[in-house]
């Protein structure tokens, strides 16, 4: 068996690095541990031409991404270790889903894969919404997310001079490959997805933050509550679901062909505002390319 911890950390041997190494040394099947540092990938942004989409499902780009995709495909379990940069997930993991439309036609392979994710912030409490970040993240990748914790600790190795912190590698161990999450009773969770983030958008509607299922607060003997729409066929929640999306992105190549031109005028008129920055590295790349 094998399991692919992503981490999310420039810092190696970094707390990051830890918790995903010390999940696996607890968890109790046997299994090879693979690794991936996400900020020392090769990862170019998405050029949203959707040539993932069709045929092959291969990026045109030449980078690191196949070779994560595939490990992914691969891997029977799956760990997401990230630090918390400026109250939010680090960068590297925001660039790897930029390339989430690449996924869509390795879905058979990629979903309902069990996921734990672990958030490592510095400071207690001032995680922001990185949890979110790594929750959603999974849900993009087709996972089903067995369980998600924040851990605090800024030094390296600093996380295991907490025994809590243990206990809780210790708990995403056992979750991993254990019985999927049930929701039933904790009524402070979306109960289609599980997630723990909720924005309001008016006086008691709300939408979750990691599947936006749209829902009601209630306040039942002194207890807020959330009834979600559980049964909203949302693309990150059933694979039917992503299958139905996969077909909508791919009909989008037909409709921009039909309205090309009447796209094209509106984004000529914008093309002479402004004046962009140019660096004076960008400026001495020029220069030497010519």
């Amino acid at each position: 068996m094998e399991i692919l911890a992503l981490v999310g950390s420039p810092r190696r041997l970094g707390n990051s690095e830890l918790m995903a190494k010390e999940i696996s040394r607890r968890i109790p099947d046997p299994h090879r541990l693979k690794l991936v540092r996400l900020p020392e990938m090769d990862i170019r942004p998405c050029r949203a031409c959707y040539t993932c989409l069709f045929d092959e499902h291969t990026c045109p780009q030449r980078d690191d991404f196949p070779g994560i995709l595939e490990a992914l495909m691969r891997a029977d379990g799956l760990i997401l270790a990230v630090p918390v940069y400026m109250l939010a997930a680090n960068a590297s993991l925001k660039q790897f889903l930029d390339r989430g439309l690449s996924l869509y036609g390795h879905f058979e392979q990629l979903w309902n894969k069990p996921a734990v994710a672990v958030a490592i912030a510095g400071i207690p409490g001032m995680e922001g919404y990185t949890k979110l970040c790594l929750d959603s993240a999974l849900r993009i990748m087709g996972a089903q997310v067995q369980a998600s914790e924040v851990v605090y600790g800024a030094l390296p190795g600093e996380v295991f001079m907490n025994q809590d912190n243990l206990d809780t590698a210790e708990k995403l161990a056992k979750a991993l490959f254990g019985p999927s999450p049930d929701w039933r009773g904790e009524s402070w969770r979306c109960q289609a997805c599980g997630g723990d983030t909720f924005r309001f958008l008016d006086s008691d509607k709300v939408r979750c933050m990691t599947c936006s299922s749209p829902g009601t607060v209630l306040l039942k003997e002194g207890q807020i509550s959330f009834e979600v729409d559980a049964h909203q066929d949302h693309f990150f929640l059933t694979f039917e679901g992503a299958r139905r999306h996969l077909t909508w992105l791919q009909g989008m190549k037909g409709r921009f062909l039909e309205k090309k031109k009447e796209l094209k005028s509106i984004c000529l008129d914008y093309l002479h505002d402004g004046q962009w920055l140019e660096t004076k590295r960008k400026a001495n790349k020029v220069s030497a390319d010519s």
